[in-house]
Formats: C-alpha cells, structure tokens, sequence
C-alpha cells in the first residue's frame, strides 16, 4: 500500500511540475478536459486517486520505522 501511495503522490507532483513549468496538463491530456463528459470524470477519478494517496503519504511522515517501510 506505501509504494502504491508513494508512486500516486509521485505521479502527481510531475503532473504540477509540468503544469507550472510548461501550463500542460498530463492527466487532462490523457484522459481529456471539459468537452468530452466520461474523460473529464475519469480525470476526476484519477485526481482523487492521487490526492487519497496523498493524504495516506501524510500519516508517513509521523512515522519511526521508516527504514522498513519498504
């Protein structure tokens, strides 16, 4: 669940990087914007992924074991 949280909240700061480096969205790119209805609900679903997995990485930071969170 950690790598799976870690490679989300991954995923996601490239996708702001390239936003504020270049205004391009990744995730509207591949999974299409405002005009077409079911790709803009899968970006949603793909930005709460995202930001589920980074609120789970925020209980990481609290943690002692970290050498073994592997």
């Amino acid at each position: 669940m950690r790598k799976t949280a870690l490679t989300l909240v991954i995923i996601g700061a490239l996708n702001w990087l390239l936003v504020g480096l270049f205004q391009w969205d990744l995730v509207t790119a591949l999974f299409g914007g405002e005009v077409h209805r079911v790709s803009s609900v899968l970006s949603r679903v793909v930005y709460t992924i995202v930001g589920l997995a980074g609120l789970y990485c925020i209980g990481l930071l609290f943690r002692d074991d970290v050498s073994r969170a592997r």
